[in-house]
């Protein structure tokens, strides 16, 4: 089975930036393409950024697109989100999840962290 457990969220103030890291066990890190998606309360979970299982390819929501850089280290079996320029609107729980190929779509991730809360002050 696949563990991803996500870190680094916290509280910030807006314009602000915060690193978030989401550490994946128990399977080969190589063999998943990774993403991050966000929840804020009383709306839907939506997509935000994810890489490519060699971390040739990302793919980001428009609504964070040149914000947020999504990186990998194959090393430490971590995917990162840098999060710069946060805005009060970024405010939501963060989850990683693991899948077998690079998609925007949350039905195709098969492994799921348990979250971590951003909160952006303005």
């Amino acid at each position: 089975q696949v563990q991803v457990v996500e870190s680094g969220g916290g509280l910030v103030q807006a314009g602000g930036s915060l690193r978030l890291s989401c550490a994946v066990s128990g399977r080969t890190f190589i063999d998943y393409a990774m993403g991050w998606f966000r929840q804020a309360p009383g709306k839907e979970r939506e997509f935000v950024a994810a890489i490519s299982r060699n971390g040739g390819s990302t793919r980001y929501a428009d609504a964070v697109k040149g914000r947020f850089p999504i990186a990998r280290s194959s090393a430490k079996n971590t995917v990162y989100l840098q999060m710069n320029s946060l805005k009060p609107e970024d405010t939501a729980v963060y989850y990683c999840a693991a899948s077998l190929a690079l998609t925007t779509k949350l039905s195709e991730y098969s492994y799921w962290g348990q979250g971590t809360q951003v909160t952006v002050s303005s």
